[in-house]
């Protein structure tokens, strides 16, 4: 039934990953004051241009989400960030102390093995009931 027509919605694979969701929150967040913004703005223009006497409440309003705005924009560059150090790092070590960690797990994985192969005392390790340990 589905002959020489394409899907409606076809899955695509996308280039990056998406956004943590914080920081996609405060991405949305911010395209609304920013939006919110811009129309004021031209509210602002258009009035001016009208006469009207709401053009400068309107451009006041406007000023004041230009800072919302501002704020916004930080809090998505500052949450990434944020996200990024507690998250998002990849760990890539120098190689000396690659190599540090390397010869230390090898000492410790060595004397594991040495206590485990270690000769057991032939009494078992333990004194008996009639035995008084020596001080």
């Amino acid at each position: 039934m589905n002959r020489g027509r394409r899907e409606l919605w076809v899955e695509e694979p996308v280039g990056r990953r998406r956004l943590p969701d914080p920081v996609r929150s405060a991405a949305v967040r911010a395209v609304l004051v920013i939006s919110l913004t811009l129309i004021q703005a031209m509210m602002a223009c258009l009035l001016a241009l009208a006469g009207s006497w709401l053009a400068f409440p309107v451009m006041l309003a406007a000023v004041g989400s230009t800072v919302a705005a501002t704020w916004a924009a930080l809090d998505v560059w500052v949450t990434r960030q944020v996200w990024k150090q507690r998250y998002g790092v990849v760990s890539e070590p120098s190689s000396t102390a690659r190599q540090l960690r390397r010869e230390r797990r090898r000492e410790r994985r060595a004397a594991r093995e040495a206590a485990r192969i270690r000769p057991r005392s032939p009494q078992g390790g333990h004194a008996g009931a009639g035995e008084l340990s020596q001080v």
